[in-house]
């Protein structure tokens, strides 16, 4: 089934293929594709949309020689396939196993880690200066999606290599056809013919003989010639030499054009339209119902009950109906997404309150201050934004939302660990980095009804609030269809105990409760990290020996730091548990919590090594 694709263990097995042997390539790798994923899951829409471009990089590149930067990441299966890791895709985003992104540690062909959008450009162009500087020969390639250059970091980096005359390649895979429609055989050879170094020695001539007046006509009949056959010359505005569109899909032309442009010097642009899902009808149809998928049949595609896996509601969808519920109530409520409208929750919203759903694309810095505009005119701007996103967007949440004490609800998801997306997805800081924020209320649910209560308390507050909830599925409790605001600051006793006293913040209550029976320990769900509750912390310290505070959260300025600010002077004994001084790798959740002691297990082995 697989001949030919067993034969390439690297690019330079790949370069020994003739020409007419890659169309096969192709097939063979879109069959191991949906194949390996569907036993995995993982991405399939994307990676689908780019084997002839993967193919054509390593055939016509020295790579990894020359420089490969991916943006985002999650389009480079075929990437990891033809640079040795073909077999180790049986173990794609497990613990232990290779990584659902680029990874530099994996792989010398991974030549920049990445998880997040927009960073393509920016990498490439450090890479292709640091040629320069060291006069060598290779070249660096940015590969970018068209969502990625939504964000605001794609153009600073376009802004500053077009003034710079570094051998850089950014190549748009305009995979959504937002840019264009698709283009044939008359603009695939255009675009051939512009990459071309007879069209580059005749422009860069043109320049040197014309001058004043005549150059600047010459330039104005070259863009309206270009424009009749092209899109935009917004990228030659930047400084790039613009070449495209061209069908990424078709081997012959990409090659052909790619040959071309390795040959020229300065930075160039190439435009390139695929079609995320190809080759396999169902991810054709849907592209985005198979852009992150679990375990499914390949021949069944992914069934109704896998869609409707769960009788429990995620905190995802506790949040999306939430935000329908208190905009039917109050006019002045908007939603905001970076871009992250089906993984936010936000796709009722949109539809049942289009003129007042937001997506900003991917620009997580313009979402905070465009909420924070909103705000000073009187608006309730709710921002769903993942924890791992919201750190781009730092120095907005302070000085736009909270130096100005503006009423922003940050409905912060993914927060902890979030298994198989890893390092780079994990929201692994946000206790810390929110709560030396001023001006700032955080909380943290234990369960589905805390987080629709817990975000009805932020909206009711007329300053920044922030609800940090996790992954998935709850514990599944009932959830009240009324609204009610919780006491501001205040924590709740679930379980009184002799000597501990557990100090549980959000979703670890569960784990918390259960080693608390085992201990016979009080057990405190804190819910509010700050303001903290003082005065149940004291009296918690008053009470018992021990008190431990367990979070899903890095230690160090954690919520466990704001229960040891509280005791500042007091002699007790404290044990702060939570995610250790390091990344944490992909694997199942459960595995994970495990693994950093943070499951009921190890809540009891370490309060007994203590003793």
């Amino acid at each position: 089934m697989y001949s030919l694709l067993n034969t390439v263990n690297n690019p330079e097995d790949l370069r020994k293929l003739q020409r007419e042997q890659l169309p096969q390539l192709a097939r063979e790798l879109r069959e191991f594709l949906i194949e390996s994923v569907s036993r995995t899951g993982g991405h399939l829409s994307s990676n689908l949309g780019t084997v002839e471009l993967t193919i054509a990089l390593h055939y016509v590149y020295d790579t990894p020689e020359d420089r490969l930067v991916w943006d985002v990441g999650h389009q480079t299966y075929v990437h990891k396939i033809l640079t040795g890791r073909r077999d180790a895709m049986k173990t794609l985003r497990m613990a232990g196993g290779i990584a659902g992104f680029p990874k530099r540690d994996e792989s010398p062909y991974d030549t920049f880690g990445t998880g997040h959008s927009s960073t393509s450009i920016s990498a490439a162009l450090g890479m292709a200066v640091a040629a320069q500087l060291s006069k060598a020969e290779r070249r660096a390639v940015a590969i970018i999606g068209d969502g990625a250059m939504t964000g605001g970091m794609a153009f600073e980096a376009l802004n500053n290599a077009g003034a710079m005359n570094a051998n850089l390649l950014v190549i748009l895979n305009d995979n959504d056809m937002s840019i264009s429609r698709p283009v044939g055989a008359l603009n695939n050879y255009l675009a051939k013919l512009m990459s071309g170094r007879f069209y580059a020695a005749m422009r860069r001539g043109g320049e040197k003989m014309l001058k004043g007046p005549l150059l600047e006509f010459a330039k104005r009949a070259e863009e309206h010639v270009k424009g009749m056959v092209t899109p935009s010359t917004l990228f030659e505005e930047f400084g790039f030499n613009y070449i495209g569109p061209i069908d990424g899909h078709d081997l012959n032309a990409l090659i052909d054009t790619l040959g071309n442009i390795r040959k020229l010097e300065g930075p160039q642009f190439l435009h390139v339209v695929t079609q995320k899902g190809k080759g396999y009808a169902r991810a054709e149809e849907d592209c985005l119902l198979y852009h992150g998928v679990g375990k499914f049949d390949r021949n069944q595609g992914i069934s109704q009950a896998q869609k409707d896996q769960s009788s429990k509601p995620t905190y995802t969808q506790v949040f999306g109906q939430w935000l329908c519920d208190i905009a039917e109530k109050d006019e002045r409520v908007v939603g905001i997404t970076p871009a992250m409208c089906e993984g936010s929750g936000l796709t009722d919203f949109a539809a049942r309150f289009p003129e007042r759903y937001f997506d900003v694309g991917i620009a997580e810095q313009h979402a905070l201050t465009y909420a924070a505009g909103l705000a000073c005119d009187g608006y309730k701007p709710i921002v769903a934004i993942y924890s791992t996103f919201l750190q781009r967007a730092y120095d907005q949440l302070i000085h736009d939302v909270a130096i100005q004490n503006l009423p922003v609800v940050l409905a912060i998801d993914r927060g902890g660990l979030v298994g198989a997306d890893g390092a780079t997805h994990a929201g692994s800081f946000d206790l810390s980095f929110l709560r030396c924020i001023p001006n700032m209320t955080v909380m943290a649910p234990a369960d589905e009804n805390e987080c629709r209560q817990m975000l009805y308390t932020a909206f009711t507050l007329d300053t920044p609030a922030a609800v940090r909830y996790p992954r998935g599925t709850g514990p599944g409790v009932s959830i009240e269809p009324g609204m009610q605001a919780l006491p501001v600051g205040r924590g709740q006793i679930c379980r009184d105990g002799k000597g501990i006293a557990i100090l549980s913040f959000g979703a670890m209550l569960k784990s918390a409760l259960a080693a608390g029976e085992l201990l016979d320990a009080t057990v405190v769900n804190m819910r509010f990290v700050k303001p903290i509750d003082v005065e149940l912390v004291n009296r918690m310290a008053e009470k018992h020996d021990l008190l431990v505070t367990v979070e899903e959260n890095v230690v160090q300025g954690g919520a466990g730091s704001a229960v040891a600010e509280c005791l500042e002077g007091r002699r007790v004994d404290l044990l702060h548990l939570g995610l250790p001084d390091r990344f944490i790798e992909q694997g199942e959740h459960a595995q994970m919590l495990a693994d950093c002691g943070l499951d009921a297990d190890g809540i009891v082995a370490a309060i007994k090594l203590t003793k």
